[in-house]
């Protein structure tokens, strides 16, 4: 094999249908946009457009609201937990966190942590660091002799403020009393 012999295998590449070329070609005269108007241009025809009437999406009602502050948690239950030491999946007389959770298949998602709920018997010793608990869930893990740390994850926001060294309460409250 030379250098100058070397090809794509049989089919790899095909090549784009040139339209507009002639009525031989198959996609001649109106290049298979039909005739005239709107679109049959390249790049106009307006999704949604109802031709001025008010478009359906606009017409019906909004519903609901979606709070960006939310706190996204992967949920996990007791019950599953003690499935998963049954399976072997995790060890009994372990601490676990957000990634050993993880790493056993329990906690999906979950950016701001782990949120243990007490769903489901628990009979496995076992201590948590997670962002969160149920009261019922602290109470069943202790119960039994294990420990549940509940982590305090610092928001964005406070922790830019405290690397400029200030806290925004704080200077906020020192604007207003040059106010009064």
């Amino acid at each position: 094999m030379k250098l100058n012999e070397i090809r794509d295998n049989q089919g790899a590449r095909k090549s784009k249908m040139r339209v507009g070329r002639g009525i031989g070609s198959g996609k001649g005269k109106t290049a298979g946009r039909g005739q005239k108007g709107q679109k049959s241009r390249e790049g106009v025809s307006i999704a949604g457009f109802e031709g001025g009437q008010m478009p359906l999406h606009m017409r019906l009602p909004k519903r609901g609201f979606n709070n960006i502050f939310a706190k996204d948690y992967a949920e996990v239950n007791l019950g599953a937990i003690q499935a998963a030491v049954d399976a072997g999946k995790i060890e009994a007389g372990a601490t676990l966190d957000h990634d050993a959770l993880k790493a056993a298949g329990l906690a999906r998602g979950g950016k701001d942590g782990v949120r243990l709920l007490a769903k489901g018997e628990m009979a496995a010793v076992l201590s948590f660091t997670v962002a969160g608990a149920s009261k019922g869930a602290i109470e069943a893990v202790e119960k039994l002799g294990g420990k549940v740390d509940v982590i305090h994850v610092v928001p964005a926001a406070e922790k830019a403020a405290a690397k400029k060294g200030v806290k925004y309460r704080e200077r906020k409250a020192h604007k207003e009393s040059f106010k009064a």
